[in-house]
């Protein structure tokens, strides 16, 4: 797909990179099927290739109208088009590229501007999130159900004290620490069981994802930049920086990629991300014993297609957890990040096909691996639970079994 970029939109390396990103696709439909936007509408516009035309034409000097910006931000960012693409064409970046001109172009819903911008003030900082958190917990009964499946029952426990030659850096995350602090406090059990002692960095920020994936970049990179440095000191001591919420983890192991021009920070984004391993790639290489329980594995698609793992399903079969089987495994559940919040129709659509899929096979509980998801999907007939917490709960019943 011939292009020639505006360069007066973008800079010229941008250019390129988009011009040789759009120039790799050609136009064969394989993506469509992949799709979940694609799915629910069946509208060309909400595909990865129509999208690749709407932005082809906005790059290349054409008018940034709300239409275009609508679809665009219908996007779930799932890539999920990626691995289906005989191309290899980096879908991704390029909406990367294209959301942040779209957004510096300045049109679209003012409402939707103004949430989006409303969202980036509050999620990536854990005290505004908690204000905002425990306010909503006052009104929780009058609040809409897909609301309250975002405010779960306040959980203050501190973690257990571990001691240990080894050491492992674990991200706290902006919603998670705040929402689902229970997350980490089950892999510091799963860890000290081992002798693996967890620190947690009282100076550590947002990874940037939220405002990255939004079109506000430059936002993104201070954030990064401040997360970068928060960890840095610490990378001489632990043996890994563990994130236990996949959103975070594909961010930060995309680090070298977003600051390869920033002479100051190329190292030491490259330093960083290096180091960061989702928690499921450290805890294969140990065994554990866990009670039986039927289990539906929900991949997130930060995990499977942003991160490319195989998954935590081979952890938990081989602790003693029945799989079940999930059809549409890499179809996306409408989390998204704050999508749910900024586009809820599509969301409840995608997250009721998703919970369908996942019921199919009858399990006991649904496990997933980002806190995103686990809140979007929670609230069904079957309990939604962070695979390390279900983990550290079956091996708890495993050790101790309840008289």
């Amino acid at each position: 797909m011939y292009s020639q970029i505006d360069s007066n939109l973008v800079d010229s390396v941008t250019a390129a990179e988009a011009e040789r990103i759009i120039r790799s696709c050609v136009h064969c439909g394989f993506c469509l099927p992949a799709c979940p936007t694609y799915a629910a509408t069946g509208n060309e516009l909400d595909s990865p290739r129509g999208r690749i035309y709407l932005m082809k034409d906005m790059l290349e000097g054409g008018a940034v109208e709300a239409r275009v910006t609508a679809h665009l931000d219908r996007c779930l960012t799932c890539r999920a088009c990626e691995p289906a693409c005989p191309s290899d064409v980096e879908y991704g970046r390029l909406l990367d590229i294209g959301r942040g001109v779209a957004v510096e172009a300045g049109p679209g819903k003012w409402r939707h501007r103004a949430l989006t911008w409303l969202l980036r003030q509050i999620v990536p900082s854990p005290r505004l999130l908690a204000v905002v958190v425990g306010v909503g917990g006052w009104f929780r009964p009058l609040l809409p159900a897909r609301l309250q499946r975002y405010l779960p029952p306040t959980d203050n426990r501190a973690l257990a004290p571990a001691s240990g030659e080894r050491e492992v850096v674990v991200l706290q995350g902006c919603v998670q620490r705040t929402v689902t602090p229970g997350v980490n406090r089950a892999l510091s059990s799963l860890l000290a069981a081992r002798g693996i002692r967890v620190r947690m960095v009282a100076e550590e920020g947002c990874c940037g994802a939220l405002d990255y994936h939004l079109g506000a970049h430059q936002s993104g990179l201070a954030r990064a930049r401040k997360l970068i440095d928060a960890l840095l000191p610490h990378l001489d001591s632990a043996e890994a920086i563990l994130s236990t919420a996949s959103g975070c983890g594909v961010t930060i192991k995309d680090y070298p990629y977003m600051f390869r021009r920033d002479g100051e920070y190329r190292d030491k984004a490259e330093q960083v991300a290096a180091a960061c391993v989702d928690a499921s790639e450290f805890l294969a290489q140990l065994d554990f014993r866990a009670a039986p329980v039927r289990v539906a594995c929900h991949t997130p698609c930060t995990f499977q297609h942003g991160q490319k793992l195989a998954g935590f399903e081979a952890i938990l079969r081989r602790a003693g957890l029945e799989i079940v089987p999930s059809p549409e495994s890499g179809m996306c559940c409408g989390s998204a990040g704050v999508y749910s919040m900024l586009e809820p129709d599509m969301a409840e659509t995608l997250r009721s096909r998703k919970l369908a899929a996942l019921g199919s096979g009858e399990p006991q509980v649904i496990a997933t691996a980002n806190v995103g998801c686990q809140l979007h999907l929670s609230g069904a007939d079957v309990p939604v639970k962070h695979w390390l917490e279900l983990l550290a709960d079956q091996v708890r019943l495993f050790e101790q079994p309840p008289e």
